[in-house]
């Protein structure tokens, strides 16, 4: 069976177990590596594999084909998307970033669609140019000053003081005040011709073995993650593998709807039906 997933440590350690055999029943795996700016289009355009890690942000253009299945993904607390600036005299009002160029990793990212509601309200008359970057070359640019900021995800949160940059804005904060609900960043997306209830079991039962075995996949976490510090890599799976991975819940799809409904207002994403993320 043919599946997408980012190389990132969430995800390498969530799947260890189906693709490496381990999880009696399921299919072998046939594995595609690639950042979600990849895999949000390759749902869109219905190219992409039986299952995908997706944004939530993206799920209005693929729930026609794809299902969300209720575990696997990514979403929590404390673990939102951060705006990030130059720290040489930068001043943490957002007005600083009026018509200024700004990085994301999607234009279909829960990162991205998080940082237009929180702009809207807080930065005057909107920012510039948004360019897409792969995660892992924005903090560079911002850096450099390629870039005035940049919205960043993952091990960002952990390692953007080395690269001498400024926190202007929590994302997954300014969420959770906001809502007080968690971050739904990640999900796991499936064509709905397959036999979804198996698909979830086989997810379920790979995270329940990642916590039950949790040194087996540290070869293939780090294998594959680009941030090497595997205390880097252990900290990215505390804060993005918890129980909503396990099972959404109430609070996890009350999150997702909540998200869609109001980039849907905000005139973000398109409408949808909402009773297709519960079937």
């Amino acid at each position: 069976m043919k599946i997408a997933y980012s190389p990132c440590p969430n995800d390498t350690f969530v799947f260890h177990a189906w693709a490496h055999g381990l999880i009696p029943g399921a299919p072998e795996l046939d594995v595609l590596y690639a950042d979600i700016d990849i895999t949000n289009r390759l749902a869109a355009e219905g190219t992409g594999p039986d299952v995908l890690k997706i944004s939530y942000a993206a799920l209005p253009w693929v729930l026609k084909e794809y299902a969300l299945l209720p575990c696997g993904g990514a979403l929590g607390r404390g673990c939102g998307p951060l705006v990030l600036t130059q720290s040489g005299g930068t001043d943490p009002d957002p007005a600083q970033l009026s018509g200024r160029r700004v990085a994301v990793p999607s234009e279909r990212s829960t990162a991205y669609l998080l940082f237009r509601l929180w702009a809207a309200q807080n930065v005057p008359g909107g920012v510039g140019e948004i360019v897409v970057m792969p995660f892992h070359e924005i903090m560079p640019a911002v850096r450099d000053g390629l870039i005035d900021a940049g919205l960043v995800i993952h091990e960002a949160r952990f390692t953007y003081p080395s690269y001498g940059l400024a926190l202007l804005k929590d994302l997954g904060s300014w969420w959770e005040e906001d809502t007080n609900l968690p971050i739904p960043l990640g999900a796991i997306v499936a064509r709905r011709s397959m036999d979804l209830e198996a698909l979830a079991g086989w997810t379920r039962a790979s995270v329940e073995y990642a916590w039950a075995h949790p040194e087996a996949s540290r070869d293939y976490v780090m294998q594959h993650a680009q941030e090497m510090d595997p205390q880097v890599a252990q900290a990215h799976i505390d804060l993005y593998v918890n129980e909503f991975t396990a099972n959404l819940g109430d609070d996890g799809y009350g999150a997702v709807l909540t998200l869609l409904q109001r980039a849907a207002e905000a005139g973000i994403v398109p409408q949808m039906d909402y009773a297709a993320l519960l079937k």
